[in-house]
């Protein structure tokens, strides 16, 4: 597969977007979300995206990065070669999602992720979205302490503008090493905050690459010319889109969801889809 790079690491260029094995209401059993994970990673995947508030609600917070422990922990491979990106500042009242940015949160936050996931040192710790209620600024210090204190090799910031990336270069330092950002054919307000990541070395993980659809007929209702592409390649949409995704820049690793083993099998497979420049000029004009 081809490979990309994530600060000093290199990774597959197609990662695994692990939420919708903790999120969905009709989410996998947990041997199923384990075949998932086993199934990326068997297809060359080396990024593995989770969050301590993955979880259907507050009774099981750390749900999705236990699952993926466990996963790697039964995986027939070297785990040690896979990159788990976890998140912080999230919080779950019952099942509503609600933030915490503060330093103190933040650092028993990663502390209880160093637990379930079983490291010593998180691969990629990333804060998960901006806290009104706490200075961008202190949220960033508290990262680069956790960073200081050894306990993440990596720091990522989700869900943050060209404005809030640069504080953090200047707070983070060269720790700082992602940016994770909705992005896809239909919701590329982010492609400013792209540019700006390529421009300076930092990798860009858009969330939600196909815009959060679920559906082919969807997405290709709402992004035609990505559906007429695929039925020209004789590939599903998903695939073109991934592809598409790749061609932004040369630090972009999107990270798909999966539920079955065919998903992240089919979207793995992107990163080897060569699309011509007439393709590529009709998709970014759609």
């Amino acid at each position: 597969m081809q490979q990309r790079r994530i600060g000093d690491r290199t990774v597959s260029a197609i990662g695994l977007g692990a939420m919708p094995l903790s999120t969905k209401t009709d989410r996998p059993t947990r041997e199923e979300a384990v075949a998932v994970v086993h199934a990326a990673l068997d297809a060359g995947v080396t990024l593995v995206d989770t969050a301590d508030a993955y979880a259907r609600d507050e009774s099981e917070f750390g749900h999705n990065e236990t699952l993926v422990a466990e996963a790697l922990a039964s995986w027939g491979g070297d785990p040690s070669q896979v990159l788990v990106a976890t998140k912080g500042g999230h919080t779950r009242r019952g099942t509503d999602w609600e933030l915490d940015g503060s330093p103190a949160h933040l650092r028993r936050a990663c502390e209880a992720s160093l637990r379930r996931l079983g490291v010593d040192a998180i691969g990629l710790y990333q804060y998960h979205r901006p806290d009104p209620d706490t200075p961008w600024e202190d949220s960033m210090g508290a990262l680069r302490q956790l960073a200081d204190d050894s306990l993440v090799q990596m720091v990522g910031i989700s869900n943050a503008d060209v404005a809030q990336i640069d504080v953090a270069r200047s707070i983070v330092g060269p720790a700082l090493a992602a940016v994770q950002n909705q992005f896809s054919p239909g919701w590329r307000f982010s492609a400013g905050e792209v540019q700006h990541c390529a421009a300076h070395g930092l990798a860009f993980l858009p969330w939600s690459p196909f815009g959060g659809v679920t559906a082919a007929g969807s997405l290709s209702a709402t992004a035609p010319a990505f559906a007429e592409v695929a039925s020209e390649l004789g590939v599903s949409v998903y695939r073109v889109t991934l592809a598409w995704h790749l061609t932004q820049a040369d630090v972009v690793v999107p990270i798909p969801g999966a539920s079955r083993p065919a998903s992240i099998q089919d979207s793995a497979a992107a990163a080897d889809l060569e699309l011509t420049r007439d393709q590529l000029a009709r998709l970014n004009g759609s």
